[in-house]
């Protein structure tokens, strides 16, 4: 089976008032409660919308369906190997604020490292963090939407460069339209956690 994402923005006043090593434990917990009906079987899947718990943590956190993904991780590392075919062809206006937003969700650095977790976000211990894939607080989620807002406007530029150097047909994230609306996902998902001062987190279990 392969890697799985499930992206969530969580009020910080609840998620963050707590020490760092007790915050997924924190989050986990609200999230797998039978309360919330988010694992009812016969519940309709809002792909490209937020499912939102019910019960005492409706407030609290909220769930992103991304479209197209099927919960699977792997459409977002695709975009980020789509990007590498292409961010040398970009308008260095589009490429500089591109990189900081991959970087800060899915793409891998140059030496196989990344800033997809915050520092201190659930503490020293690596065990605490047990399938963390992204991390952020409020600050750094804003921090990205900015990114991204300066990045949206000039996607559509991206096409040509897209089709000649990084379209891969039938494969994952293989055309312009399904990268575009990959990153689109991810913008709605960091302006919603930035309108509302959250932290967003993304778990594979």
């Amino acid at each position: 089976m392969g890697l799985d994402i499930t992206v969530m923005i969580a009020d910080w006043s609840w998620l963050g008032g707590v020490p760092p090593r007790e915050r997924l434990s924190r989050l986990r917990e609200a999230w797998y409660a039978d309360e919330t009906g988010l694992w009812d079987h016969d519940a309709q899947v809002p792909e490209g919308d937020w499912a939102w718990p019910r019960g005492r943590h409706s407030a609290t956190f909220a769930v992103y369906e991304f479209r197209r993904t099927l919960g699977s991780f792997k459409p977002h590392f695709w975009a980020g190997e789509r990007w590498e075919s292409v961010r040398d062809h970009a308008d260095p206006l589009v490429r500089t604020p591109m990189d900081i937003l991959l970087l800060g969700l899915v793409r891998e650095g140059l030496d196989d490292t990344s800033e997809h977790a915050a520092p201190g976000f659930f503490g020293a211990d690596p065990t605490a963090a047990r399938g963390v894939l992204l991390a952020h607080p409020p600050d750094g989620v804003r921090e990205l939407a900015a990114r991204w807002d300066r990045a949206r406007h000039r996607l559509g530029g991206l096409r040509g460069a897209f089709d000649e150097h990084a379209a891969a047909p039938g494969g994952w994230v293989g055309d312009f339209d399904e990268f575009a609306g990959l990153l689109t996902d991810w913008g709605h998902v960091l302006s919603e956690g930035a309108r509302r001062g959250w932290g967003i987190v993304g778990l594979s279990e």
